[in-house]
């Protein structure tokens, strides 16, 4: 019960708070239709961390300031982050835009992969403890209905 109350509140989020603006990574064209158009092949990903009160300044700081930083370097393309507050937790919730399944593999793979986000990972567990809980993931795939806002680069 309390992963659907987690997965229905992350989709109330991603509803209200507008799931498909600008990229984070990328400038938005000026496409003035709202008609979807995207790659056949395109996936979005949505990954909710659970994240803790004692050190979630550090785990904020840690993501914006390194991980944004080294996931655009393997080609993640971060659409838009949230924070999230339930009874028993708090929760870390972003969507990623890929261009495929096969593209959202490897740049996973390339990031774990990655000695710079190992090294921080590690630095920043010694200095304030496990930063993340359980991690949750949806790949989801746009319907061939969907709306997409004026400015949203397309897949």
């Amino acid at each position: 019960m309390a992963r659907f109350k987690t997965t229905l509140l992350a989709f109330h989020f991603l509803t209200i708070a507008g799931l498909f603006m600008p990229s984070l990574n990328a400038h938005a064209n000026t496409l003035d239709s709202t008609v979807a158009t995207p790659s056949q092949d395109a996936v979005y990903q949505l990954r909710i961390y659970e994240i803790f009160e004692t050190n979630k300044v550090a785990f904020h700081q840690r993501f914006r300031d390194h991980a944004m930083r080294i996931m655009a370097r393997h080609g993640f393309d971060i659409i838009a982050l949230w924070e999230a507050k339930t009874h028993q937790r708090t929760e870390f919730v972003y969507v990623i835009r890929w261009p495929d399944a096969d593209t959202m593999r490897q740049g996973w793979k390339n990031l774990m992969a990655d000695q710079e986000w190992s090294a921080i990972k590690e630095k920043s567990a010694a200095e304030h403890g496990a930063m993340v809980g359980e991690i949750q993931e949806k790949v989801m795939a746009l319907t061939d209905y969907s709306l997409i806002p004026a400015g949203l680069p397309r897949p």
